[in-house]
């Protein structure tokens, strides 16, 4: 009698995509149905444009509306320095995937709009407006009248104003000193562009920086100070500066003590015995009889 064999053969493992080159990148795409970007190949096999500036033209087109790509951003989110990364959106920039441009908030804040292009050449149109549909007129119905809301709302606490602390001010005026601190503080955002100050908080915080060229600090020192570490999310420059020039603010230099220099020792003219005095002459002894044979 035969031997049974109750249980099947296992099914044959799935076709593996053989090359059809000898040599070469052999691809196995699988479809996306979420979680994808399209990318253009004018982008991806880009002659001129160099491996890290497709990587962070891919990565940029990517993010969703309103993520940060500064570069201190996007050099804490990868391994580049901030040079490279400067460098690569200079790249796109020139070969037209990236648009920088800086713009002045109402308020004074100066923010960088940063536009990426997926198409080099495509403008940026606005988003249509949805259609507004004309509103049925509803039968009014007589109902009870509410109360009003200022009825039944609680009133609204009345805010308290929190006292500023005043910015430190030199103790004694010096006019070169005062300007060099102005300077300091109006050349900030040649090395922080986000520290760029109105001509009215110039003139408000000169005198604060001021007190601290007259306390002994350097202007390289008080301009590392003052921007070093900066908040990513930093909104009025300002009033962080303020903060730091008053919080920070280095004690003031000590006294130079009064020395008080003693005569120097002489020979008496008579005695020959020493004896202080700022000039050579007779000692107390022999001044009365130095007097009397004159």
């Amino acid at each position: 009698m035969a031997l049974q064999h109750p249980s099947a053969p296992s099914c044959a493992a799935s076709p593996v995509p053989r090359p059809t080159a000898r040599s070469g990148v052999v691809h196995v795409n699988t479809r996306h149905t979420t979680c994808y970007t399209v990318v253009g190949n004018h982008l991806a096999q880009h002659r001129e444009l160099s491996l890290l500036a497709i990587g962070l033209a891919v990565h940029i087109q990517s993010l969703p509306v309103g993520a940060l790509v500064g570069i201190k951003f996007l050099s804490a989110r990868f391994p580049e320095s901030e040079h490279r990364i400067a460098g690569a959106l200079r790249e796109l920039e020139a070969h037209g995937y990236l648009a920088r441009t800086r713009e002045r908030l109402p308020g004074g804040k100066v923010v960088t709009r940063t536009v990426s292009y997926n198409q080099p050449g495509s403008k940026v149109t606005p988003a249509p407006r949805p259609a507004r549909t004309p509103e049925r007129p509803q039968k009014q119905t007589p109902t009870a009248p509410e109360p009003t809301p200022e009825a039944t709302r609680p009133a609204a606490p009345t805010p308290v104003p929190v006292p500023r602390e005043p910015l430190p001010e030199p103790r004694t005026p010096a006019p070169e000193r005062h300007r060099t601190a102005a300077a300091l503080l109006a050349e900030l955002h040649h090395h922080e562009p986000r520290l760029l100050l109105a001509e009215r908080e110039v003139h408000r915080l000169a005198p604060a920086a001021a007190a601290w060229l007259e306390r002994g600090a350097a202007p390289d020192a008080v301009r590392r100070t003052l921007t070093a570490r900066l908040p990513d999310d930093l909104k009025h420059p300002a009033g962080l500066l303020a903060h730091r020039l008053t919080a920070l603010l280095p004690p003031p230099l000590p006294a130079i003590p009064v020395v008080t220099r003693r005569d120097p020792l002489q020979n008496c003219e008579g005695c020959d015995r020493a004896f202080r005095s700022a000039a050579p002459g007779h000692c107390r002894d022999c001044r009365p009889n130095h007097r009397e044979a004159a």
